[in-house]
């Protein structure tokens, strides 16, 4: 069995998973992972699956063009590379959140911070609405902060790009966000 990634991109409707998973299912590949989300009206799906040896990529990509073109879907499958280029460092999950109003560039100044401290960002959620109520755009990004990191340093800098970009943030180990989140 190898490793697959499928993903799917296309105007959202009722039946997208539904459709990916039996044709994975009909070609005998098993589902492993799934994240999906809706991006304003735009579906994104990205599916790990492992695949029988003797079902062909192009075989499977074809099964699936068949069936998820004619919903307007775009599909790419690949296969699921594993490297060691990079191993990831021990680390400890933190939440980091931001809000203000929508302009040019948020995501790309707080990565940029991030990526200067070697965090990984391992989800993103992103809504701008477009306005100036600051409470109608924000981010929440998951993130993994190497213990060899700099804490002190790396919430300083995060800081000052944060007032530098006009949001209010706040950085919170993952189970205390959660703790304080449970509903």
């Amino acid at each position: 069995m190898k490793k697959i990634v499928v993903s799917v991109l296309g105007y959202d409707r009722p039946g997208i998973i539904a459709a990916v998973s039996k044709i994975l299912s009909d070609h005998r590949c098993n589902i492993e992972d799934v994240s999906q989300t809706i991006l304003q009206t735009e579906f994104v799906g990205v599916f790990i699956a492992s695949k029988p040896d003797d079902v062909a990529d192009d075989q499977l990509l074809a099964g699936l063009k068949e069936s998820l073109e004619p919903m307007g879907l775009f599909v790419l499958v690949k296969p699921m590379t594993q490297t060691s280029e990079w191993i990831p460092p021990e680390s400890e999950p933190f939440i980091i959140t931001t809000m203000g109003p929508d302009r040019l560039g948020l995501v790309a100044g707080i990565t940029e911070v991030m990526a200067r401290f070697h965090i990984n960002i391992s989800n993103l959620k992103a809504i701008f609405r477009g306005t100036d109520n600051p409470t109608h755009n924000f981010m929440i990004y998951e993130v993994d902060i190497p213990l060899t990191a700099d804490q002190k340093a790396f919430r300083a800098a995060l800081h000052e790009r944060a007032k530098e970009l006009g949001l209010d943030i706040t950085l919170q180990h993952r189970d205390i966000f959660e703790t304080i989140h449970r509903v």
